[in-house]
């Protein structure tokens, strides 16, 4: 084992995730039931541990960005200065997505307080709140004449409202900007402030997503400064509100085929109210970001990711996307057009 890390790539990671990957549990957080801490790098030590990542099969091969609408956005989204979670994440279907129009913007900048040891997004103390964001989103993506727009951010648990305000006056600004555009937004747990989330219920985007990202039982390990239970939560107050909830998981992280079918139920039977439970459901393949990150447990096979889908449309989601590339965007605009009042015309 080296004494320190030699790799490029390692060292660009460890630049981005100057906080301990694998996740730096927070004393207001309940204690992990079990831990990964010898199967990740230990940023802590002067010596590096590296785990081999498995080659993928063949089913998860995807294709090159490219083409003149990713090119076009692309230009765009560096010009103004824009963060994505397509490019922060590395998500393998960026190139289909921008090319068909829809794009995820991540507000709020790119550097999230928390450090969730699935994620490549960088971790560590944010900047000072750019509260000219909400104006230059909205202008851009009148610019890049989308069809749907995904939201998202980084986590600011430093902030008292963990930006709620930002949050809701890009959503207002944007509508009023772009109203051929339906507008989803994949936003934080906000500690569970409610009140915070109300703000952001109140500017009324089309769609709200929080995703899970996994089952129960792996919570403390894979997102130990979140809850399940409040993300449940969460996800019960948005279909309270009477609007279009969404959420999503990974797979291959260690979780159990059947655990994926009660956390489906669990989602359903919390989150029920007057016009039904949560009504959209993403599943995907969870790809380890680098060698430093959370291992892959199991590559999950296509005819899987089926019986998924249809074991969540068996359970009363409207819309299940389950598959190897399948990401919280992957075909967002689609569900918008079925599930929302969005008039394109």
């Amino acid at each position: 084992m080296p004494d320190a890390p030699t790799n490029a790539g390692l060292t660009r990671t460890l630049a981005r995730h100057p906080r301990a990957l694998g996740g730096d549990p927070l004393k207001r957080v309940d204690p992990p039931v079990f831990s990964l801490t010898g199967m990740v790098l230990n940023n802590r030590e002067p010596s590096a541990q590296q785990l081999t990542t498995k080659k993928k099969p063949d089913w998860l091969r995807a294709k090159v960005p490219g083409g003149l609408g990713y090119t076009r956005l692309k230009g765009i989204i560096d010009e103004h200065r824009l963060h994505t979670v397509c490019q922060e994440a590395g998500c393998p279907n960026m190139g289909e997505c921008w090319a068909r129009g829809v794009a995820t913007i991540m507000i709020l900048g790119d550097t999230c307080t928390r450090a969730c040891g699935f994620c490549n997004v960088k971790t560590g103390r944010p900047q000072v709140l750019d509260l000219d964001e909400p104006r230059r989103v909205a202008e851009s993506l009148a610019l890049m004449g989308l069809k749907h727009v995904v939201i998202t951010s980084v986590n600011r648990d430093e902030l008292g409202d963990g930006g709620a305000a930002v949050w809701a006056e890009t959503i207002v600004r944007t509508r009023e900007a772009c109203p051929k555009m339906s507008v989803e937004v994949l936003i934080p747990d906000f500690e569970g402030n409610w009140d915070a989330l109300r703000v952001v219920m109140d500017a009324r985007p089309h769609i709200i997503n929080h995703n899970l990202e996994t089952i129960r039982r792996m919570y403390s390990a894979v997102r130990p400064s979140a809850k399940f239970e409040r993300s449940l939560e969460l996800l019960r107050r948005v279909k309270e509100a009477g609007m279009v909830a969404k959420t999503g998981i990974m797979v291959g992280i260690g979780e159990r085929d059947e655990e994926v079918l009660a956390l489906m139920s669990d989602v359903q039977a919390a989150t029920r109210a007057d016009d039904g439970a949560c009504d959209i459901l993403t599943i995907g393949q969870y790809l380890q970001p680098t060698r430093n990150h959370l291992p892959i447990d199991r590559w999950v096979t296509p005819s899987q990711f089926d019986t998924f889908r249809a074991e969540g449309l068996a359970r009363g989601f409207k819309v299940v996307e389950s598959g190897p590339l399948v990401r919280s965007s992957y075909h967002a605009d689609h569900q918008a057009d079925s599930l929302t009042d969005i008039i394109r015309m």
